[in-house]
This record gives structure tokens, C-alpha cells and sequence, in this order.
């Protein structure tokens, strides 16, 4: 009688013990997740800001069609300039997301390209452009002081930059896309109002 006493006391020290342990991970869950930053596209270019116009320029698309970039839409709509190239892994890997995005969103995308044409030849044969526009200049890139791709640049349709980052995700270019409905248009923007919200 005194063992079944004395384990049923140790049972109750170990289950309180374990309880403990618990209750001290799950505050320690809740912390980390305060303070985690969201995964939203990361700013890494010098080029135009958010809240200006982007630069325009009238030039044709692989196929020879005229393209207008910036300013006002002739659709009415936002347009997703997407930086890329024929030979990044990523950007392969992305085209499909950018498809589904700009349809479920209806917004126009432009792809904007560089390199050498048997390399834009082979990623045009691999991948079914439908609406995406397909747009090959070294000079959008430069006047947008792209460093990285894939990057993103989203313009309200009057040309005006709403969002813009890096990305290599479905999250960060869904991130570009919430810019106007949570007020945040980059991470950078989020993480400088959690800094001065805390202080």
C-alpha cells in the first residue's frame, strides 16, 4: 500500500513537472512568433520609390508588339513588372505562380528581360506566356536600379508604385499584392512601424 501511494505521488510531481514544461514552451512559442518577422518581398534596389511614378517607356515586346510601361493603364488595372532572366532557376521555377497570380488577381504582368536570344528563344519554347507580356531591355532594368532577380515592381493603374521586392516565393509576391490592403509596402515599411510602435 505504501509503493501504490508513493508512485501515485510521483506520477502527480512528474505530471505537474511535464505541465510546466509545457505551458513555459508555448509562452516561448507565442514570443518567437511576436516577434518573427513576416516573409514579405525585401527591397534591395536604389531605384524609384513606393508612392512615385515609374519611369515609362514605349518599346516592343519579343514578338514586336508595342508596350507601354508606366503610366496610366489603358486596361484600368494594377501591372506586375516582373524582373527576370531565360537562365535563372527561380525564375523558372516562378513562372507558373506569376500565371496563376495575374489571372486570379486580373492583373496585367510584364516580364522584363535580359540576355543573350537563343537563352530567351528556349525559356519562350518551355513556358506558355497567355497574357503575360514578354519584354527584353537592359534600360527598365537600369532605370529601376534592379540588382537581383526575380524582382517584382506592382503599379496602380496610374502608373503609380504601389509595391516592390525581391521575390522568390508565391509569399512574396502575394506580399506585393496586400500592399494596398494592409497599408505595409514593403517589409522594411512593416518592420519600421513595429520599432516605433514599441518604443
Amino acid at each position: 500500500m505504501t509503493y501504490l501511494i508513493a508512485s501515485n505521488i510521483l506520477l502527480w510531481i512528474a505530471f505537474l513537472g511535464v505541465t510546466m514544461v509545457m505551458l513555459g514552451l508555448m509562452r516561448q512559442i507565442g514570443l518567437l512568433h511576436e516577434r518573427s518577422s513576416p516573409m514579405g518581398a525585401m527591397i534591395t534596389d536604389h531605384g524609384p520609390d513606393i508612392g512615385d511614378q515609374a519611369p515609362e517607356f514605349d518599346l516592343p515586346d519579343y514578338f514586336g508588339r508595342p508596350v507601354h510601361i508606366g503610366g496610366a493603364s489603358a486596361e484600368g488595372r494594377p501591372t506586375l513588372l516582373m524582373f527576370t532572366a531565360p537562365t535563372c532557376p527561380v525564375c523558372d521555377k516562378l513562372f507558373p505562380i506569376i500565371k496563376s497570380i495575374a489571372r486570379a488577381e486580373k492583373i496585367g504582368v510584364v516580364m522584363i528581360s535580359d540576355g543573350a536570344a537563343e537563352e530567351h528563344a528556349r525559356f519562350l519554347r518551355n513556358h506558355d506566356l497567355g497574357q503575360i507580356r514578354y519584354v527584353v531591355s537592359a534600360e527598365i532594368g537600369m532605370a529601376f536600379q534592379v540588382g537581383k532577380i526575380p524582382y517584382g515592381v506592382l503599379l496602380d493603374a496610374n502608373g503609380e508604385i504601389k509595391a516592390k521586392g525581391l521575390t522568390n516565393t508565391r509569399e512574396h509576391l502575394e506580399s506585393l499584392l496586400e500592399a494596398d490592403k494592409t497599408g505595409f509596402a514593403s517589409l522594411q515599411q512593416f518592420m519600421a512601424s513595429r520599432k516605433k510602435n514599441a518604443a
